[in-house]
């Protein structure tokens, strides 16, 4: 059954959709660099106070619970309100939040200040959820139809680049200013993208999809009815179906990955932390020319969608199986480092065109008036499993001196999903050609 395209029809010129992209990669690029400063800032200080291994991992734990415990208002949120509303509360918590944690944490000492540190996290962390669910849900707001994949990947590319600067500026930032400056440069970098934000133009569509839902009276009923209507057209969506088999999965596995090569480097081929920090600039650096790459090309739309979507997939299947070989072979750290970065810079270039190009199908075929909810719930289906990934991945490599042959079976467990939801995903893609 051909799926309903949505009415993209909202009249807004190449120019102003050039300006807009501007416009949200600077804002981007601004609060993912501090963002990402700031964390490694937050696990440096209480690595300091509190001599924890949890200290750099407490975010990946708080943000998927509030993710799964916060799915359903936020879906609805974001379907029911104005985006430009929802964007306003939401940076405006979060800089309350964060002039309230500047002023309070320095009121604890040693492990007592995990009390003000996960209090601002579960409100970070439901404040970037909102943002970033809010972002995508925008799309349409604020480019027109062409520009839509332009926009993805402009601001991917801000991310990256921001990847790639953070860690040598916030070791350097922490050392001159400490973690209070974070605190502060956190504040001043919010203030920064909510005023960016604030001069940007939302496009709504004449009838608009907010006009009725406003003023209902919101009752914990009507909020599962609401959302459970999202989850229906899920349902009736084979693509999106198969894409969730596929991501998490995919999400799954790939935290081998993830956990597998600090720990496999340093404390299983002892090179160090050089190696570490070069494979990890690789993999930044392969997500900036992935997302530079698709800001060149023409948008295609939906012409090919099945090998722009499984290609990188099984790059990706390939490459982990790589790394996992290279772990095993005999090298210098200089060559663990060189061979590495390279394998995962492939890598993290086939992941950001996968993410994006999946990004723009959603945006090209999902009514606006749903967007909300069902990219709540693909991301939150998504992060939901890393945590699992995390723990049993963590006892693994600590069960084993091999732990490349992780890497290797996972590669290969991974090839061979990947190659069992060829068919069923071929047959998505054409069933739902309008």
């Amino acid at each position: 059954m051909a799926i309903k395209q949505p009415d993209l029809t909202i009249n807004i010129s190449n120019h102003q959709s050039s300006l807009q992209i501007f416009k949200a990669a600077a804002s981007n690029f601004i609060s993912s660099l501090s963002g990402k400063m700031f964390t490694f800032g937050l696990g440096l200080m209480l690595l300091d106070e509190t001599h924890s291994a949890i200290s750099f991992g407490i975010n990946m734990i708080i943000s998927p619970i509030v993710g799964l415990l916060c799915l359903v208002p936020i879906g609805n949120l974001i379907d029911t309100y104005p985006h430009k509303t929802v964007f306003t509360g939401s940076l405006t918590a979060r800089t309350l939040a964060l002039i309230l944690f500047a002023a309070s944490i320095n009121l604890f000492t040693a492990t007592a200040k995990l009390i003000p540190i996960v209090l601002f996290l579960i409100i970070d962390a439901i404040s970037t959820n909102i943002n970033d669910t809010c972002y995508s849900a925008a799309t349409h707001e604020l480019v027109n139809a062409h520009n839509i994949q332009r926009l993805s990947s402009l601001t991917q590319s801000a991310i990256s680049l921001s990847s790639i600067l953070s860690p040598a500026l916030g070791v350097g930032l922490y050392s001159l200013v400490g973690f209070s400056g974070f605190v502060i440069l956190e504040i001043v970098a919010t203030l920064a993208s909510f005023g960016i934000m604030l001069t940007m133009k939302f496009h709504y569509h004449a009838t608009n999809q907010f006009a009725n839902s406003q003023h209902a009276p919101v009752t914990s009923h009507s909020q599962f009815a609401k959302f459970h209507s999202g989850l229906n057209y899920m349902r009736s969506r084979t693509m999106i179906k198969i894409t969730i088999l596929l991501s998490v999965i995919l999400n799954f596995l790939y935290t081998a990955v993830t956990i597998g090569i600090p720990y496999i480097l340093k404390d299983q081929l002892h090179t160090g932390n050089g190696p570490i920090g070069v494979l990890e600039t690789g993999s930044a650096i392969g997500m900036l020319l992935g997302s530079l790459l698709l800001t060149l090309l023409p948008p295609t739309g939906q012409k090919r969608l099945f090998l722009k979507l499984i290609i990188p997939v099984l790059i990706l299947d390939s490459q982990i199986l790589l790394l996992g070989v290279l772990f095993m072979t005999s090298q210098s750290p200089t060559g663990y480092a060189l061979l590495g970065s390279f394998i995962m810079g492939i890598l993290a270039f086939a992941l950001v065109i996968l993410n994006i190009t999946f990004q723009v199908y959603l945006q090209q075929t999902v009514p606006t008036k749903l967007l909300g909810r069902v990219v709540a719930t693909l991301t939150t289906v998504n992060s939901s499993i890393m945590p699992i990934g995390t723990l049993m991945f963590t006892l693994i490599f600590q069960s084993t001196t091999h732990g490349g042959l992780v890497l290797i079976i996972n590669g290969i467990l991974l090839l061979g999903y990947t190659l069992l939801l060829l068919r069923p995903l071929n047959q998505a893609i054409h069933s739902e050609q309008p």
